[in-house]
């Protein structure tokens, strides 16, 4: 089912139907049990058996196979939650197209991908396959990937592909990233006081700036070929309780984003070492670690997926890496060899977002013959 008018007309049904991540925006109108419902029917409908996988409450995964056991297993996988419409300029769930582009929230970031995915494994339950190809609409990746989580715990493959937008590139790496707090403990007093006061803002002040000095004359100088530089900054700061009063707290929330040949812990102790060079009693603790990923040029579904780009589209792909963070870490992170290649278009989390609907189409055809060509087919 990778006809161009079927893609078109699955992307605007995905596109209306709200999927903000309820974590982001939590309200009664948010989450992903309607998109996830209407993905596992739609499925059913064209032959694919599936089913919804609950992985928090109100909040499941569709989850779809084609194909049999016995021979090779893929995962084909995509995220259906969406980021906040705030300050959107275009109506977020009436899609509209223009000039081969299709706008609405979550066009690009990332149901064309998904209907992607959906076309693709309608055209599979249609071929001999010698192995089995997973379906995998995930939730919450725009939060902290507990539906990829999930998949990867009940579900093992041996190879992912993964549809995140890549403007047609291949995507074998990315990074990964750290973030970590820093508490500084002063003395409240009145603003007069200057004898009895102790502002935790003051000891803060020496920690970022010498965290953005480690970022520039350190970080930047390490890179790798398909990601490019480590880096670091600081993204919030709170202190004070008003402005005639000595502060007796303050709060620092930094990210690094790391290097697939760095690990977490290392560059966490990196910046519990720069901190205490200026505080020693500052407090700091790791919040959130998320690994990098890195897949070999040879890794079969990158040659399967590599061929499958040549023979849809013509030309060979762009191989490189990305500096974000996608649930493609967590596939790798489970042994399965994964890759991304996606479609084309701009607008992430922004207030225009729209995707190239030819790309979409390619990206269904790729993922069909990367697909058949990773399983096998009779």
């Amino acid at each position: 089912m990778t006809e161009s008018s079927g893609v078109v007309e699955l992307l605007d049904q995905l596109i209306r139907i709200p999927s903000v991540n309820p974590i982001l925006v939590p309200s009664p109108e948010s989450g992903e049990l309607a998109i996830a419902t209407f993905a596992r029917d739609w499925l059913e409908q064209h032959n694919v058996t599936a089913q919804l996988e609950e992985v928090a409450p109100g909040r499941p995964n569709a989850v779809g196979q084609v194909g049999r056991d016995g021979g090779p297993t893929l995962t084909l996988c995509a995220h259906i939650d969406t980021v906040a419409t705030s300050g959107m300029s275009i109506a977020p769930f009436e899609p509209k197209v223009a000039d081969g582009r299709m706008f609405g929230r979550g066009s690009y970031d990332m149901k064309g991908g998904v209907a992607a995915v959906m076309a693709a494994a309608a055209e599979l339950a249609k071929r001999d396959l010698k192995g089995k190809v997973f379906v995998a609409l995930v939730v919450d990746e725009e939060h902290a990937s507990i539906g990829a989580q999930h998949f990867v715990d009940h579900h093992p493959s041996d190879a992912c592909i993964l549809t995140e937008p890549s403007e047609g590139d291949l995507i074998l790496a990315h990074k990964g990233f750290v973030w970590g707090e820093v508490r500084c403990t002063g003395r409240a007093a009145h603003g007069s006081r200057w004898d009895l006061g102790d502002s935790a803002i003051s000891k803060m002040a020496p920690i970022v700036t010498a965290l953005s000095e480690f970022d520039k004359s350190d970080l930047r100088s390490r890179t790798h070929p398909l990601v490019g530089p480590a880096s670091m900054h600081c993204g919030v700061v709170e202190g004070g309780s008003g402005i005639s009063t000595y502060a007796a707290e303050c709060r620092l929330e930094i990210e690094r984003r790391t290097l697939p040949n760095e690990t977490n812990d290392v560059a966490f102790r990196e910046i519990v070492d720069v901190i205490h060079e200026c505080d020693p009693e500052a407090d700091v603790r790791m919040l959130l670690t998320r690994d990098p990923m890195v897949t070999r040029p040879d890794a079969a579904v990158a040659n399967a997926t590599r061929e499958a780009i040549r023979q849809v589209t013509g030309a060979a792909a762009r191989e490189t890496g990305v500096a974000y963070w996608m649930d493609a870490a967590i596939f790798s992170a489970a042994g399965m060899d994964t890759v991304n290649y996606g479609p084309t278009g701009a607008g992430a989390h922004e207030a225009e977002e729209w995707v190239e609907i030819q790309s979409v189409i390619d990206c269904a055809r790729v993922l069909v013959e990367a697909a058949t060509r990773f399983v096998g087919s009779s």
